[in-house]
């Protein structure tokens, strides 16, 4: 590592611990020419990129900043902080890397935004699943309406959205 002042490339790690941000290595140095010190962060490079087998058997690259914008739209103007549906469309990449090695189905991808989306916001998951599943009519959407009232998420603060019919 070389010293950001004087450009030497002997130094000693003085502290190591995980970043804030979980994804990184935060490292506190220290120059052993000028005596200064200096903080570098270290983040595992993924060197293969995961492709997307879409609907039409195309493949695309994987980027996660689709399925925060997916996100986002569903959610819409819901009371769902930014940093909640970040940390959820990240964490879902996390596990898409770590089950498949190279090609995921987007319906896969779709089905585990659906799934969290579900656990976080019943609306936000209607209006994700209306896309993701193709509602074509009324009935798809009621009879999805229906199941979500069956087996309701235990949300904090939500457990009211579908009271059973009387």
């Amino acid at each position: 590592m070389r010293c950001p002042y004087c450009g030497q490339d002997r130094d000693r790690v003085i502290d190591s611990r995980g970043a804030e941000d979980g994804g990184a290595i935060r490292r506190r140095r220290e120059c052993e020419g000028c005596a200064k010190r200096f903080t570098t962060y270290e983040r595992v490079e993924r060197t293969e990129r995961l492709v997307v087998i879409k609907r039409d058997g195309s493949r695309v690259p994987f980027d996660v900043d689709r399925i925060i914008r997916g996100v986002m739209a569903a959610c819409g103007k819901r009371p769902i902080p930014t940093e909640r549906k970040v940390e959820m469309a990240k964490s879902i990449e996390d596990d898409l890397h770590r089950e498949y090695e190279r090609e995921v189905e987007s319906r896969e991808i779709g089905r585990r935004v659906a799934q969290r989306l579900r656990e976080l916001d019943h609306i936000a998951y209607i209006r994700f699943a209306s896309e993701h599943y193709d509602f074509s009519t009324l009935e798809d959407l009621e009879l999805e309406l229906t199941d979500l009232r069956r087996r309701p998420m235990n949300l904090p603060n939500q457990t009211d959205l579908f009271p059973p019919p009387s």
